[in-house]
């Protein structure tokens, strides 16, 4: 009989399951659509009720396409977005949403409701803030428990757990109340790196809650937030409850893992891949960076030694390889912002009709239209060469830290063609890449030596993304040889925990492998792109110095 293992993830959009053999080889998946909502501009909820009937339905129908026995399946892992869950002491949802519906109890990561709040934090300037890159985002956990005790005091009182959304799911699993390191190191401001109480690794920072108006959580003995922080992987006591063993199809006491963060469950499905047939050492993956890329981008580094940089998110302590510090930049919008472009343009419903009658999707039929406008131009980049995008249409998340930027396009035309679309689709995707060449410059610059990018998530099954990232950040792009890397991280951490693998460590090289890889073009190319990334830089002063004269300050001090 094998032991196979259920990695199950929980994105913006979806939740997806998929059902793993020991060499990390998917043998059936499914994935259902959970529901967003959107009360007001830069609010974004779920629902952890329909996320959940979503995570069962899900993995039923993955046991079913993998045609597995359920007495194989041996652990499990989840991973999710970090959004922010409120239960009551029945653990039935609380509302965090002004509507005061209490089935919106989720405020989904990329919520900007808290950007008050987040600045507030800032100006204090607390010590912990070194360890998010020095400035505090208000898509992490603390900003937006802030507004909601400020605005909605009685979900505030009525609240008796609040969960990152990974760990709501191994909660929601096993009835343990057991939270993730990842989690709470990267969201919650948890210091994983120092001596922890009790079973817990690390500690929480009381002054830090005290300072910026959160102090009754450490009062209360952070029984709302967390007591018990215990590594990714490490099996959950008890394991798989009977209800919902019973909800999900499966034995119960099957081993549950203690839960991870979405990108970081595709970085440790895919950083630690060998090339050149051997499995890299520590030092080999200093020079990797993982680039999982779906509505938003995270890029994920680690390193032996901690590296503090202002504006992209840590160090943190062993948040996704044990032993090591993770560096964490991030877009907040990347096929997000695509998918916007597209639809918000004048040949939007053109676009559309096309791909409906011949079968293909948007992006096929553009990515066609590029290869024939690319004919007579000397590379399909060159395309863009008056046209220029700053990508900043939900704010910058690294390495300026500002969610108050914006979007800017330079060198439209009175045309709304499909050729005009195509090519503005293409300097999107470009604007993004070049984010990620100055987030990985800032990492360089700091003591990384990233030469290799390991990427995964939507954008990696479009190949004008793929190309444009290499091109532009002159890195060359490893594809994992299982493309749901997200889901095989989480498999993996289901391994782990079944005993399987000693740890993260043992079983990254043993369930994954390297595919495609794509290299960058240089010569000409690299210094066309080396022209753009000026203009992209340029774009970013422009927006303030506009800002400066709009509030009649001294545009020499912007």
């Amino acid at each position: 009989m094998r032991d196979l293992y259920i990695g199950i993830d929980v994105g913006t959009g979806s939740a997806r399951a998929g059902v793993f053999d020991q060499q990390g080889m998917m043998l059936g998946s499914a994935s259902r659509e959970i529901q967003l909502f959107h009360p007001q501009l830069d609010y974004v909820e779920q629902s952890s009720s329909d996320i959940w009937r979503a995570v069962c339905a899900s993995v039923k129908t993955a046991i079913e396409e993998s045609q597995a026995d359920v007495s194989e399946i041996k652990g499990i892992g989840f991973d999710a977005t970090c959004s922010l869950v409120a239960l009551d002491g029945d653990d039935n949802p609380v509302t965090i949403s002004p509507t005061g519906q209490d089935e919106q109890n989720v405020i989904v990561w990329m919520d900007h409701r808290a950007v008050d709040q987040a600045e507030r934090i800032n100006k204090a300037g607390h010590s912990v803030l070194q360890y998010v890159g020095h400035v505090i985002s208000p898509e992490m956990q603390t900003p937006k428990l802030l507004w909601l005790k400020e605005h909605l005091p009685r979900s505030w009182n009525r609240t008796r757990r609040f969960f990152d959304l990974p760990d709501f799911l191994t909660y929601k699993a096993t009835g343990n109340d057991t939270r993730s390191l990842c989690s709470t190191v990267c969201k919650w401001t948890y210091l994983g790196h120092e001596k922890g109480e009790g079973e817990s690794v690390g500690r929480w920072d009381d002054s830090y809650f005290e300072q910026i108006g959160l102090g009754d959580l450490a009062a209360d003995r952070f029984v709302k937030i967390g007591v018990r922080i215990r590594p990714m992987g490490e099996s959950i006591g008890g394991g798989l409850a009977a209800k919902p063993a019973a909800e999900l199809g499966l034995n119960e006491g099957t081993a549950i893992a203690v839960s991870i963060i979405d990108a970081h469950a595709g970085g440790i499905g895919m950083i630690g891949a060998g090339l050149d047939g051997s499995n890299p050492a520590a030092d080999d993956l200093e020079t990797r960076l993982a680039l999982i890329g779906g509505t938003s981008s995270c890029h994920m580094a680690v390193s032996r030694e901690p590296k503090f940089i202002k504006g992209i998110w840590g160090p943190y302590y062993s948040a996704m390889i044990p032993g090591m510090w993770l560096t964490e930049g991030g877009q907040s919008a990347t096929g997000s912002l695509i998918d916007f472009v597209i639809c918000n343009h004048g040949a939007s419903l053109t676009l559309r009709d096309r791909a409906r009658s011949e079968k293909k999707t948007v992006y096929e039929i553009l990515n066609e239209r590029l290869t024939r406008l690319s004919r007579e131009q000397p590379y399909p980049a060159a395309l863009t060469r008056e046209l220029h995008v700053c990508p900043y249409f939900h704010g910058n998340r690294s390495p300026r830290a500002n969610p108050n930027l914006r979007g800017m396009i330079s060198g439209l035309r009175m045309s709304a063609t499909l050729d005009d679309l195509a090519i503005l689709y293409l300097a999107v995707i470009q604007a993004i890449a070049h984010g990620a060449k100055h987030i990985i410059d800032e990492m360089n610059r700091h003591g990384y030596r990233i030469k290799t990018i390991f990427a995964c998530g939507g954008g990696t099954k479009n190949p004008v993304f793929l190309k444009e990232h290499a091109d532009i950040t002159e890195c060359a792009i490893v594809l994992n040889r299982e493309p749901e890397s997200m889901l095989l991280g989480s498999a993996m951490l289901g391994a782990v925990a079944s005993g399987r693998y000693k740890n993260l460590r043992q079983v990254m090289p043993a369930m994954s492998g390297a595919g495609d890889i794509i290299h960058p073009g240089g010569g000409e190319i690299a210094a066309y792109h080396q022209k753009k990334h000026e203009v992209f830089l340029k774009l970013h002063e422009d927006q303030l110095a506009y800002r400066c004269i709009m509030n009649g300050d001294h545009c020499s001090d912007h």
